[in-house]
């Protein structure tokens, strides 16, 4: 079990509506929704629409790597608290196979360590329905003091 940032001033766990909130205010941009938060993790999804496909009827890496980015920002404010300036500093990524078109972007998060000044996560995106996963990230995010 990862062990949360100790500090005497750490900000109430927030509620997956108090986060849903925050997010469609502060990130208007995004179409991720938050499916689940909590227990080290966040699940995501991000609704494809035709905008969001490139030739061939793929997903484009973009939108994948915004889904990733999202699971693991929601994953860390959900143990940390709103924090809006945790931001990314590295974001890893590998392209599996082929996602479906036709099908929203599920993003499966989980922390790998949790500490005071940096965060460090998973991501494993699936097309929706399927086990298979199209994309995998590694990412970390700096935490403010």
């Amino acid at each position: 079990m990862i062990a949360k940032p100790q500090s005497f001033n750490m900000p109430p766990m927030p509620t997956l509506t108090e986060l849903s909130d925050f997010l469609a205010r502060e990130f208007p941009q995004t179409p991720c929704t938050i499916v689940a938060v909590g227990d080290q993790g966040a699940t995501i999804r991000h609704t494809v629409g035709a905008a969001e496909l490139r030739p061939g009827g793929t997903v484009s890496g973009p939108v994948m790597m915004a889904t990733a980015d999202v699971a693991l920002y929601v994953a860390i404010l959900g143990e940390i608290g709103i924090v809006p300036l945790a931001v990314t500093t590295s974001l890893s990524f590998n392209f599996m196979r082929k996602p479906a078109g036709d099908r929203d972007i599920i993003g499966v998060c989980k922390l790998l360590k949790l500490g005071r000044t940096l965060a460090v996560g998973e991501v494993t995106l699936y097309s929706e329905g399927s086990d298979e996963p199209v994309a995998h990230a590694v990412g970390t995010y700096a935490i403010p003091r």
